[in-house]
Formats: structure tokens, sequence, C-alpha cells
């Protein structure tokens, strides 16, 4: 999961306004501080349910979407290029992540072997 940590404090490093805007969370201002942060955790956890959400509407993600655009646009006014993965998405990120999903399928599979 050392990738999945990476890509967490690349974001939450790279970023000054991110910093900004969890600015409840705590000291974010090393690697160790972002993986021992319970807070960044549970955000975390959040992010990957509404990703969930995503795969689980994939044909109509922009709706499934809307009411937590409203809410990040409009009710926390957070900058959309928080958004995008940018600088912390290097080649490198994407190798673990294309890696880690390689993993999961073979996992998945190994009964069929």
């Amino acid at each position: 999961m050392y990738f999945v940590y990476y890509n967490v404090i690349c974001i939450f490093q790279v970023s000054y306004c991110i910093s900004m805007d969890f600015g409840t969370f705590g000291d974010l201002k090393s690697a160790a501080a972002i993986l021992g942060n319970k807070k960044v955790a549970k955000h975390g956890i959040t992010v990957l349910n509404g990703l969930e959400r995503a795969v689980q509407n994939m044909d109509d993600i922009k709706n499934t979407y809307a009411e937590l655009s409203v809410l990040h646009s409009e009710k926390r006014h957070v900058d959309p290029d928080n958004f995008r993965m940018g600088r912390a998405f290097t080649p490198d990120v994407q190798a673990a992540w294309q890696k880690f999903l390689t993993m999961v399928v073979s996992a998945l599979g190994r009964q069929y072997h």
C-alpha cells in the first residue's frame, strides 16, 4: 500500500491550498504527520466511498456527483484545481496504481488457475 500512501502524501504536500482547505486536520507538514493523521485517513475512506459510488453509477457519474459538486463548489468553496492530480500523479504514481490494480485482479482470479 506504499503507493497509496505516497499519493496521499504528495497531494497534501504539493498543494498549499489543500493544506489550507484541511486546516482543521492538524499537522500536515511531513509525510509521517500525514500518514499518522486520523482525519486524513477518515477523509480517505470518504473519498474511496465516493469513488465506489462513481463505479456503481458509471453511466451517470455527473448526476451522481451533482450534490457533492454543489457541496464542494458552493458551500465549501474548494478550488477545482484541488481535484486534479497534477504534479502528484507522476509516471511513478501511475505505475504504482497500475501495479496495484494488476495485483487486485490477480488476487480475485487466483482460484480460477
